[in-house]
């Protein structure tokens, strides 16, 4: 299993946008370092939903229902992505940044990134403060 974060301005779609379409193509992702990452995910794998702009906070997580090319010999990548659990307290950037645990946490490192892998140990302490 996989784990990820994906970026999303919240005044365009934010989590709780998700939660009411139950489901969603996320689609957009021009990066090609952003879309190799798509390309690597896979059904099932575990998606950390964060909130770009003002708001700068992981907020839930959710799960790859799919994934698919857009264009016929592989164009741009599509993954479909379904809500798992509104976090009880959002994690915000600076509590990232600040915690020597994230010091290579690709958030922290390559802030414009909108779609990145993230490792177990961090995905754990993610879930973690966000849980409690």
């Amino acid at each position: 299993m996989g784990y990820w974060l994906v970026k999303s301005e919240p005044s365009v779609y934010s989590y709780e946008d998700l939660v009411r379409d139950k489901q969603t193509v996320w689609d957009g992702v021009r990066n090609s370092l952003a879309q190799r990452h798509l390309r690597a995910m896979a059904r099932g794998d575990l998606v950390l939903i964060y909130h770009s702009g003002k708001e700068r906070a992981v907020v839930g997580i959710a799960t790859v229902v799919s994934t698919s090319s857009a264009a016929p010999g592989g164009g741009e990548v599509l993954v479909e992505l379904k809500p798992e659990e509104k976090l009880g307290q959002p994690i915000p950037l600076t509590a990232i940044k600040a915690d020597p645990a994230f010091a290579d946490f690709p958030l922290v490192r390559l802030s414009r990134l909108s779609v990145m892998p993230v490792a177990t140990a961090q995905w754990k302490a993610l879930v973690a403060k966000g849980r409690s």
